[in-house]
């Protein structure tokens, strides 16, 4: 009689454990991997990419990204090799313009004005924060030729008369400080 009792008795364990499993609740799905995370504007890519990239990367360089091409300084922005700080005026900078002056400046026939004010916001060498912000005033000669006035004695950077908004965004071939106007060079 074991014998004929044994493979019931196991049967019913079998079915009492899987009956069990059946309420038991399922594991956790494991958790979805975490978004990527949105890209901060002015965050340099990584890795480094050159200057015309790290603009269009951030999103809120478009007209200055237009004015460069326009200027045909494209192909000097992303020149590999070069340590370039550019001062970035931001699309809110130029619509901050006086009516009419951009549109001005995109024109064919000024495209050695606008040469002249974009590189004015160029600097060829490296510029960091660090090596400006609590030092006195000095001048720096841009790519126009007319000298900038940077200053870091009030504890910021500014660049004349702009505000460095965002500095030291890195790219392969120089240094973008994102600036909350646009310097006009004088006449």
């Amino acid at each position: 009689m074991t014998s004929r009792l044994l493979p019931l008795l196991l049967t019913g364990a079998v079915l009492i454990s899987g009956a069990a499993a059946a309420q038991t609740p399922p594991p956790p799905a494991p958790a979805a991997p975490a978004a990527a995370a949105a890209y901060t504007p002015c965050t340099a890519p990584s890795p480094p990419v050159d200057i015309v990239a790290t603009l269009a990367a951030a999103g809120k360089f478009t007209t200055l990204l237009k004015a460069i091409d326009a200027a045909g300084l494209t192909p000097t922005l992303k020149q590999a090799g070069a340590h370039f700080t550019l001062f970035a005026p931001t699309d809110d900078a130029f619509a901050a313009l006086p009516a009419g002056t951009l549109d001005d400046l995109l024109k064919p026939d000024n495209r050695t004005k606008l040469q002249h004010v974009l590189l004015y916001h160029l600097i060829n060498a490296p510029v960091l924060s660090t090596a400006v912000v609590g030092h006195a005033a000095s001048d720096v000669p841009s790519g126009a030729g007319p000298a900038l006035h940077l200053d870091g004695s009030g504890g910021a950077m500014k660049i004349g008369g702009a505000d460095v908004v965002q500095a030291d965004v890195a790219a392969s071939n120089g240094t973008v400080q994102v600036i909350d106007k646009v310097l006009v060079p004088a006449s």
